[in-house]
């Protein structure tokens, strides 16, 4: 697996800089519970847990199983090693300090196109789309699998047409789709060469 942008590492940094979600992901490692047992464990309400569920299984941490009910949940080791694997090995650590010299034209681009996470408008400039396409592919983790749906509800709170943005990251090689499911390539295969 190729190492990834800073991105990924601050997506998952996020996610985990909260010390209720290190507890859930901590309890959940060890067994299976339910947003009921985990409020009540937490002393948390459950509205609050199920909002840190959200963004735990944005990155695909959680696995899910539904009893009547109840739901319940379980850590995603697999998901939680390649993570790991990919964001903190020495490589991708490395990287960020190479990628900081390159961004200064691109962080020009994203400030012109994205204010917050809401891209503004998809730039009509080809090298400017690739800039755009590369900032939004870092919200899909790699070695993850995504049913379009999960795709069009990454994209969405970005900027309204997911399908155009999907359709051109899968022209450039950042998103493979193979029967409906989704992935995220390796910057490799990228077909990112401006004409």
């Amino acid at each position: 697996m190729d190492p990834q942008p800073p991105e990924i590492m601050l997506q998952f940094c996020k996610a985990m800089a909260d010390e209720s979600r290190l507890k859930i992901v901590g309890l959940l490692s060890t067994a299976e519970h339910s947003v009921q047992q985990l409020a009540s464990m937490l002393e948390l309400k459950e509205p609050t847990v199920s909002h840190h569920l959200a963004v735990l299984k944005q990155l695909d941490l959680l696995r899910l199983r539904a009893d009547g009910n109840f739901r319940w949940y379980r850590l995603n080791e697999e998901v939680l090693g390649k993570i790991s694997r990919a964001v903190f090995s020495r490589d991708s650590i490395a990287r960020l300090a190479v990628s900081a010299g390159d961004r200064g034209s691109e962080r020009k681009i994203l400030d012109n196109f994205v204010d917050g996470e809401r891209l503004l408008e998809i730039p009509v400039s080809y090298k400017k789309r690739l800039v755009i396409l590369k900032w939004l592919i870092n919200f899909f983790a790699p070695g993850i699998s995504y049913a379009e749906s999960q795709v069009n509800a990454i994209l969405k709170p970005h900027h309204h047409d997911c399908a155009t943005l999907r359709r051109e990251m899968i022209g450039c090689g950042m998103l493979a789709r193979d029967k409906g499911i989704y992935q995220r390539r390796p910057e490799s295969e990228w077909r990112t060469a401006v004409n």
